[in-house]
This record gives C-alpha cells, structure tokens and sequence, in this order.
C-alpha cells in the first residue's frame, strides 16, 4: 500500500506524508517505503554502532601489537617487520575498494554486513588455533634460533582473512549507518552532521579498550586467550546487529555505478564537436523522477566538455515510450555524477600525506614506546601499545568538545549547516599533522641521546631512563588531526559522491589510509638507500638505538606542510554537490530553472 502511495505521487510528497513515511530511495526489510516513527535515525544506528565497536576493539587490539610481535614472536627485524605491519594495514585499507564495489552493485550493505561477519570469526578462528595447536604454535624465542614456518604462514593467512572482512565491514558500516538519517528531512539532516562525530567516538571506544585491556592480556597473559575475548565479543555484536533488522533502512542496488560513467565518456566523445548550448536549460534531464529512483544534480559550469555528452541532437526525437540510448546521451545528473568523482581525486591526493603519519602511530611509535620506561608506581608497566590509547583520547575529547561546542557557536557565527565546510575541517586537522610530526622528532632526538648516554658510555641494557609519556603530545596531537581530518574525510566521501556510490565513498576514504601505509613502506625503502648510499649509515637500523627515525619524522612534517598549501588551493575551488529540491521536467525531458519559472 506504502508503495502505491509513492508511485501515484509521482515524486510530489505532501507535507503529512513526509513526516510519516521516508522517502529518499530507501525501503524497510519487507521491501516497502519505511514509516518514519519506527524506523531509521538513532534507534537504528546504534544496533551498527555496536558491531563497530566489537570490530575496533578486535582491529586495534590485533594491530596495535602486531609490530611487537612481529619482532618478538616470529623474531623480525625492525624494518622487516614495519613493511610487514605497513603492507598489511595498507591491503587491510585498500580492500574496502572491492568490498565497497559489490555492496552497492550487487549485495546491499546489510548483506555485505553478514558475509564480512562470517569472514571475520574464520580469521579469529585460524588465529586460535595457530596459538593452541601443537603443530601450529609458534616457536620460544629461549629454546629455538629459527621461528616456525608453519606458523608464521598461518597467522598471515589469518590476519588476511580479517583483512578482507575489513573489507566489508568499513565501507558498509559506516554507510549503513548514515543511510539511516534522510538527507531531505531537516532534524534528521541535522543528526546526521552528529552521527560522523559520535560514530568515531564509539570506533575511539574500542580503540581504547583494545589497546589497553586486550593489549595487556596480549602481553602478560595469552595471545591465544586475547584471541579468544575478541571472538566472544565479535560473535555477541553480529547476533545483535542482526536483531536490529526490522529498524533499518536499505538502499536497493542499482547495478555497477561505473557503467553509467562509462556512458558519459562515450557519450561526451561522440559528441565532441557540437557546440555548447546556449544555456544550461536545453541539456537533456529526465521529469523528476520518483523519490525512491534518487535525485538530480543541478549543473556546474566545471569540466563542460562532459556537458556534451548530454546536448540534444537534432535527430534525436525524445518521447515518454522512447528513452534514448544512454551511449549516446545521458542526462544532466550523470554527467554531474562523473563530475564529482573527478573533482575528488585531487582532494584525495592531497589527503595521501596525513594517511602516511597516522601509519606511524601502528610503527615507529609503538616500537619507540617500546624501549622506553612504561612503569606506573613501582610494580605496574603498561605493554608499549597501550600508548596508542592517548590518540583515542585525543580524538575523544576533539570529537566532543567539535559536536557540542565548536559546531553550535560556528552555525551562529558563519550561519552554514555544518559550522564550517567539509575541506575547511580536513585542512585545519592537516595542521596538527604537521605539529604531531615536528615534536616526535624532536622527542626522538632527546631519546636517542638518553640511550646513547645510557647504553653505549654506560652499558646499560633494557628500556632508557625516559618516561613513555614523553610520547604523549605526538600522540594527542594526531588524534586531535584525526579528529578534524579523518572525520571531515568520512562525512567528505560520503556526502560528495552520488547517491549509489556511498560504500564506495567511504571506501575512498579508507583508502586514503590505505596508500598511506603503502607510501610509507615506499618512503622507508627509498630513504634507506638514499642514507645508506650517501654515507654509508641508513637512518633504519637493525633497532630504534642504531636508526635516525627522528629525521624520517622531520622529513614527514615538511612534506605535509608543503601538502597543506596544495590542499589549501585546491579547496578553495572546489565545486560541493548541489541537489535540485524542486520541479521536474517538460515533456521533452528537459529541466532547468528557467523552464520552471516559465511553467
């Protein structure tokens, strides 16, 4: 009967009914237009923030540490073992690409959800059994030269495993998530702007709990029974996950969101040599379609070679029962869709710096904390990626203190929606970057002279006489970026790609991180023959005492403080999506403005 409603209106919703029914192309899981009361925004929303929670909590409790027992477990050295954590983090964030592909084609994000989940407990799994089977155990350190092979192929393979059900997991949760907020609903708009901040302050929930409480049984109970906790809890929050079922909104997909794109390219080449309409108007739009079959994009003057892929031929006659071939013209919303793309790859280049210090927290950080004094009073010491708490705690209190005080104050200062624009928050999280890196080298400096001092003129051995807190303004500070940076990206791709592309848009996100771990990886290689080259000493040694990692960092602020310059140009040229919120076409299908005040 919902369905009825929505298709004898046409696409023209009364005021009643919006309130009663949601109508932005979602459905509820029976299929029908889902009624607003009872489905959608917070109530929803937090059934998917606690599977995130679980899924962090796993995440950062196995990667956080993984550095740690890389080197002490399966016994690699420093460099081997950071291209390890880096290659893995960077499949791990770059799998959300493929995941994030098949969700809005072909699978739907609730679906994608339940597949990843699966996946998720195999990797569990083989790492339970790598740690309590015999023939897979690893290798003591004490009794043996040589780690077990065996086992170092099985925790990979398990740690992949988990890499591809990150692969669901990152872009649909988040997206899902979002889904459950109408974007043409005032208040639910409004809780939607929130939804980004407290989604990173439950992911900053886990964090914290993984890098401490998990973290600790890692290090001075089991690895096996910390594996165990993770799929205790991992199994809890899929079973409630899915008994939030009949709350949630879906997207139907649509099919490939590429092949549309596709037809615009083509469209624009055949097309080349027409010229440009005299006005905006006369390019070819669809009527307004149907609240469940999306919604159009205004024109934007950027790129108009694409505009051609929409201009009318004259031997093109346009009837309702005809519809032209999408090869040869395409409306004016996709054309503005492959725009959007486009426009986002350069603010996707230029956000691949701060992805490379966010991968130092994961490296060089923990390893830094690692040889350093973790006691708290005289008998407790905290496990070295524990310390990776105070980026969570960073990012927590940034979070907090955006929602609930900056936010209010700048809507009445600057009277935008958000406060601030999206690029105007990821560039000033891009500063704190820049000081995160600038103070942990010089940290590392002062480090490195307290060991020089202590071990090689004194001939201590074990952690230096420096506190691990001395590590907590580099940590803070990064959670302070990520806090404006990474939740700006997260609302940016979300928000900025079109409609059917969103688990893909939170995947260009993750990708950001992605590539940063790889280019990290690239720019420890490339640094290490360079230094070894020139003077015969590379700046990575076989540990932390032997290695300059505090000019890698000085390297790392100046290129992100030259990136921010490059950012800051781009941004302020960028075109930010605009949906059309009225009228509809003409009979021959084409829309604008000035034929709607005509009408």
């Amino acid at each position: 009967m919902e369905q009825e409603m929505g298709e004898k209106m046409g696409g023209e919703v009364r005021e009643g009914d919006q309130e009663k029914w949601v109508y932005d192309s979602s459905v509820d899981y029976k299929g029908r237009v889902p009624p607003r009361a009872s489905t959608g925004v917070w109530k929803a929303a937090l059934f998917i923030i606690t599977i995130e929670f679980s899924e962090r909590l796993s995440f950062f409790g196995l990667s956080t540490n993984l550095i740690t027992y890389l080197t002490k477990v399966i016994q690699q050295d420093l460099k081997t073992a950071a291209k390890n954590v880096n290659y893995w983090s960077g499949v791990t964030t770059m799998m959300p690409l493929i995941g994030g592909f098949i969700a809005d084609s072909y699978t739907g994000r609730f679906s994608m959800i339940l597949l990843s989940s699966a996946i998720y407990l195999m990797g569990l799994g083989l790492l339970i059994m790598s740690r309590f089977i015999p023939s897979l155990k690893p290798c003591d350190p004490d009794r043996c030269q040589q780690p077990s092979k065996v086992h170092e192929l099985t925790f990979f393979l398990a740690m992949y495993f988990i890499s591809v059900a990150t692969g669901g997991y990152k872009p649909c949760l988040e997206s899902f998530g979002a889904d459950q907020f109408d974007d043409d609903h005032p208040e639910e708009r409004k809780k939607k702007m929130s939804y980004f901040n407290w989604w990173n302050f439950a992911l900053c929930c886990g964090l914290v709990l993984g890098v401490t409480f998990v973290v600790y049984v890692q290090d001075y109970v089991s690895w096996g029974v910390a594996d165990l906790i993770l799929t205790i809890a991992m199994t809890i929050t899929i079973i409630i996950f899915y008994f939030g079922k009949p709350f949630y909104r879906y997207r139907v997909p649509r099919g490939s969101p590429i092949t549309p794109m596709l037809q615009v390219v083509v469209a624009a080449i055949k097309k080349r040599h027409l010229p440009y309409p005299s006005s905006p108007a006369l390019l070819y739009e669809v009527p307004k379609p149907e609240k469940s079959h999306g919604r159009l994009l205004n024109h934007t003057e950027n790129l108009r070679f694409l505009d051609k892929a929409a201009i009318i031929e004259g031997n093109e006659h346009l009837s309702a029962d005809k519809k032209p071939s999408p090869w040869r013209l395409t409306t004016v919303t996709r054309v503005e869709e492959l725009k959007l793309i486009l426009n986002m790859v350069p603010i996707w280049l230029t956000s691949l710096a701060f992805g490379t210090c966010v991968a130092q927290t994961a490296t060089f950080f923990i390893k830094q904390s690692s040889t350093m004094n973790r006691k708290i009073g005289h008998h407790f010491e905290i496990p070295p990626a524990t310390i990776y708490t105070l980026t969570a705690i960073g990012m927590i209190i940034a979070v907090t203190l955006y929602d609930k005080v900056l936010v209010p104050f700048l809507r009445r200062t600057t009277g935008n929606e958000r406060g601030i624009s999206i690029l105007q928050r990821i560039g000033f999280g891009m500063i704190f970057s820049v000081l995160s890196m600038a103070i942990a080298a010089l940290v590392e400096r002062k480090r490195l002279n307290i060991a020089h001092r202590e071990m090689i003129q004194g001939g201590k051995n074990g952690p230096v006489d420096m506190s691990v807190f001395w590590l907590a303004p580099q940590f803070m500070l990064l959670g302070v970026g990520d806090a404006f940076t990474l939740v700006g990206l997260q609302e940016y791709f979300y928000d900025q790609v079109p409609d059917s592309m969103r688990s893909l848009g939170i995947a260009f996100y993750l990708s950001v991180m992605g590539v940063g771990n790889f280019l990290s990886s690239f720019l420890i290689t490339l640094v290490n023959h360079i230094t070894e080259k020139a003077s015969g000493n590379s700046w990575f040694g076989k540990d932390l005492n032997t290695s300059r990692v505090d000019n890698f960092y000085w390297l790392l602020s100046a290129i992100n403080g030259l990136n921010i310059c490059v950012f800051v140009l781009l941004s302020r040229r960028y075109s930010y999506k605009t949906v059309q919120r009225g009228g509809g076409g003409g009979v021959d299908g084409r829309v604008g403005d000035e034929m709607e005040t005509m009408a």
